[in-house]
């Protein structure tokens, strides 16, 4: 890597901090994410190199009640710690918010009252220079009183037009009240910039939202004239002339036009609406089209950052700055998008665009942007830190960020490949316009390489090995690499004498992985008690040999552990830290290979999961259970053995996840519950909606199992709870065996296909 050079963009960071209300309820990110009450994170995020952070003092927090009755200690301690660490804070003061319950974005009193707040502010810390009073006027205003989402929940567009001028009166009355106090304060305006793509018919609906999209800016800059297509817009929904005028004859330049751009930002409208889902379709009132995200469908692909950005600082002339740049989806597309923007930067300010920064976003994660913040479903996206941890848990984000802030580049091998967007995958509609054959994809075989989306020259894309390929788990990763553009290479257990050392350090040699993901072994837990020499072989004499080759070679490995190593005597889940005590022959072989990989290799990352279902193999109890039940034949599950139920997708991508970020050590992987293997089975039954009256309880002693069993086994993680509840993950099992199977005999003992099961379409953008 190189140090900075005068091309290099700043690196900034925020925390997702809405406060937007929805009817009588208010939802916070911030009491969400536990950012609220974390001192500290600030200097975690300063440890990353950041010059500065988009720093929330947020209205509906601070006073509620009115500025006389602000609860300024939080705030104080914030701002003079930021200025203790020396890291710029660009303060907030509404951001997707209406402020307190007393007033709305339709509140003629609103400029005056947020004034208030920013003059108190800036009074109290004068030294503060950079400001965004208000974040994305023009989006807020769109989701409150045009879609109806936010409140006042309206939805037309006289309402829409009120909203957002009202929003910028309150930028301009902001900036006065702390240039009174400051006068070199600057103003960081932040918009959702996207662009509008449309079939012929709707050229005239595009070209109005490709105008409307730059309204924050055009009025903020004076860039108002009657023949402008922003007046003619205002003008239209009911602004006064002698308003606009005021906008003109008194401007509020932006120091910084600060634009936040998502892979949903850019939209495509379509009329053939039987192309696209119901929840798609809308209109204008003249046509009705369907409005989906231009990525999904345009064939060559949207216009994307770079072009955009330019675009931007071609209109005004001014500084810019990205300001949000997030991805909602898995570790290594989070990273590739930030590469992404920031390559697109970078290279825009060595061409003399003036870039100042990129703001990695959404630094400690988001909640529930998948639905735009209008229901409490509980859906994480991590950011640089992940807090579903004791303390905030830095992610591979983390140290890209680091390393940008830093030198300006970052080098890690799930960079290899392309984003999700720039692949053939990405396209789920008909394709519009000519497709780019570019971008080949081939599905890998078991001992052959991935290759997903690589285009052009350049060098070999460095590979995952994945050991023990042939398995239901093995099999899972490897889906998850291929769905991932993960390149990988994929050997079945008997391609390689993994218990000898030089037949795996042969091996390594001369695929030269960067990590090793060993999901091999011994998985007959009956039969190991009868074939100890065995189940000893493939489940401790492997994984250990692999340990010591990589740890030769300061190479990652990723090995598998049971929730079968503990005796099921506690009254609780299991932890990490919990004394292992097998009952069993199969038990102890993991137990021992816990250990022996670990004294092998201490940074391995040995994963504890739960009794695993979802495989698409279909040899798990759930699957065969439901299958017999599907059929009319009777079933018997045990109801006194408790256990966590563990998805295997999921607990592929939460593997792959950890191994990008650096993790080692122990880690429980299992989906959050304790049940009986009946309860799994009659809740999976509920989700399917296949007749259950044919389930009857078993006990372990009536079965005559070879193997003794803990009659409790769940886990829990006490480093992070990263799976979903079990719960959730059987709805979204069947959700994702209806769609693959397609079957009449799923179907027909299936009446309630639209069963509510909260599915993550992987990869997602927010």
């Amino acid at each position: 890597m190189t140090a900075v050079t005068r091309s290099a963009p700043e690196l900034w960071a925020g925390a997702e901090c809405t406060v937007n209300r929805v009817g009588d309820r208010y939802g916070d990110q911030l009491a969400r994410s536990g950012h609220a009450d974390r001192l500290d994170d600030l200097d975690r995020l300063a440890a990353l190199g950041v010059t500065a952070i988009r720093q929330p003092v947020l209205w509906e927090r601070v006073a509620p009640n009115g500025v006389a009755h602000a609860d300024w200690d939080w705030v104080d301690r914030r701002l003079d710690r930021l200025r203790a660490l020396g890291v710029r804070p660009i303060v907030t003061l509404l951001h997707h918010g209406s402020g307190p319950r007393d007033t709305s974005l339709l509140d003629p009193s609103l400029p005056e009252r947020l004034a208030e707040l920013a003059h108190a502010v800036a009074t109290r810390h004068p030294w503060i220079l950079d400001w965004t009073p208000v974040n994305e006027p023009l989006t807020t205003a769109r989701f409150s009183a045009l879609y109806g989402l936010w409140y006042p929940h309206a939805r037309d567009d006289a309402t829409f037009a009120r909203a957002f001028v009202n929003q910028i009166h309150a930028v301009r009355a902001a900036m006065r009240a702390v240039r009174a106090v400051n006068p070199a304060a600057r103003l960081v305006q932040t918009e959702d910039l996207g662009r509008t793509h449309a079939v012929p018919s709707l050229a005239y609906q595009a070209a109005l939202e490709n105008d409307r999209r730059w309204l924050t800016f055009d009025v903020l800059t004076g860039a108002l004239r009657p023949a402008s297509p922003a007046w003619r817009l205002l003008r239209g929904w009911g602004i006064p002339e002698r308003e606009l005028a005021g906008f003109v004859d008194d401007p509020c330049p932006p120091d910084v036009v600060g634009l936040n751009h998502y892979l949903t930002s850019e939209r495509f409208l379509d009329r053939r609406l039987s192309r696209y889902p119901a929840h798609t379709h809308g209109g204008n009132g003249t046509h009705r089209y369907a409005d989906v995200e231009a990525v999904r469908v345009l064939a060559a692909g949207p216009a994307g950052p770079a072009v955009l950005l330019r675009e931007a600082a071609e209109r005004y002339g001014l500084p810019i700055a990205v300001t949000e740049c997030h991805l909602g989806c898995t570790r290594e597309q989070q990273m590739r998008w930030l590469a992404h923007v920031w390559s697109a930067a970078t290279t825009l300010r060595s061409r003399g665009v003036d870039v100042r920064a990129v703001t990695a976003w959404s630094a400690f994660g988001a909640f529930d942007w998948a639905n735009l913040l209008t229901r409490d479903d509980g859906l994480y996206e991590p950011g640089a830190f992940d807090v579903r941890a004791p303390a905030p848990r830095p992610t591979g984000l983390a140290r890209m960020m680091r390393d940008l802030a830093t030198h300006g580049a970052h080098d890690h091998p799930a960079l290899d490949g392309d984003g999700w967007w720039q692949t053939p995958q990405r396209l789920l509609y008909p394709p519009a316009g000519p497709i780019d054959r570019r971008a080949s994809v081939e599905s890998p075989r078991i001992g052959e390489v991935g290759s997903l989306g690589t285009q052009g020259a350049g060098p070999a894309r460095r590979v995952l090995l994945v050991t023990g390929a042939d398995g239901a788990l093995g099999r899972a990763l490897v889906r998850a690499c291929e769905e991932r553009g993960l390149a990988f290479r994929a050997l079945a257990r008997r391609a390689l004498d993994a218990a000898s050392d030089d037949a795996v350090a042969e091996a390594l040699g001369g695929l030269r992985p960067w990590a090793v993901v060993h999901a091999g072994g011994w998985g007959r837990v009956d039969r190991a008690e009868r074939a100890r020499d065995a189940c000893w072989r493939e489940n401790v004499c492997v994984p250990v040999a692999l340990a010591r080759a990589c740890e030769a070679r300061r190479m990652p490995l990723v090995a598998f552990s049971s929730h079968l190593v503990f005796d099921g005597l506690g009254d609780r889940p299991y932890v990490e830290g919990d004394a292992t005590a097998p009952l069993g022959v199969y038990g102890a072989s993991k137990a021992a290979a816990e250990h022996g990989v670990l004294a092998a290799h201490p940074s391995a990352l040995v994963v504890r999961t739960g009794a695993c279902f979802g495989a698409r193999d279909g040899r798990d109890f759930l699957t065969t259970a439901l299958a017999a039940l599907a059929a009319g034949r009777g079933v018997t599950a045990l109801a006194d053995v408790v256990v966590s139920p563990t998805y295997v997708p999921a607990l592929a991508d939460a593997v792959l996840d950890l191994l990008i970020d650096g993790e080692h050590g122990v880690w429980h992987l299992a989906n959050e519950g304790a049940l009986s293997w009946l309860d799994v089975v009659r809740r999976g039954a509920d989700a399917a909606g296949i007749d259950a009256s044919r389930l009857q309880p078993g006990t372990l002693e009536s079965v005559g199992l070879s193997a003794p069993r803990p009659r409790y086994s769940a886990l829990v993680s006490e480093r992070g709870r990263l799976l979903d509840t079990a719960e959730n993950a059987i709805c979204r099992y069947v959700a994702v065996q209806r769609r693959l199977a397609g079957a009449a005999a799923w179907r027909a003992h299936a009446p309630h296909p639209d069963t509510p099961a909260r599915v993550r379409r992987r990869p997602q953008s927010v």
